[in-house]
């Protein structure tokens, strides 16, 4: 299983959101681009799907830009995921009943690795991503003597 560039962009572009959330001041997409190295025509294109799917909203105006709908810790990863690949539908009984038995063991399991990484995605949140991102710049600007 691999991240998507799609999915990763977003994520970060949402992280810069959650980071500004306490603000309430919205990020122009130049920003959010500039910070995370993504091309602004495709943020472009990732924010408006994200908004459609209800976990960002936009602001008009010389100050407008992009906010989270929502507080940080209230957006999990899955809800991510799901607004910018799709979850794979399941397949009916009818096309399960046609397949043979190594393809039904095989889908058994495919679908046990799938419920699996949703239960990992369901619980992180983007607040919990921040929170690790934070640890770890700490972490790097320590230094030993």
């Amino acid at each position: 299983m691999e991240l998507s560039c799609k999915t990763e962009y977003g994520i970060l572009a949402l992280l810069e959101l959650a980071a500004c959330y306490h603000k309430g001041e919205p990020l122009q997409i130049r920003q959010i681009a500039a910070i995370q190295n993504i091309p602004d025509r495709y943020l472009e294109q990732l924010l408006a799907t994200l908004r459609r799917g209800g976990l960002i909203r936009s602001q008009r105006g010389a100050r407008g830009g992009y906010l989270l709908a929502r507080e940080p810790w209230k957006i999990n990863l899955l809800e991510v995921v799901d607004c910018l690949e799709g979850l794979d539908p399941k397949t009916s009984d009818e096309e399960a009943i046609t397949k043979s038995l190594e393809s039904a063991v095989i889908r058994e399991v495919w679908q046990e690795v799938d419920q699996t990484a949703k239960a990992v995605l369901l619980r992180y949140t983007l607040q919990d991503l921040c929170e690790r991102r934070d640890a770890r710049r700490q972490l790097d600007i320590m230094y030993y003597i």
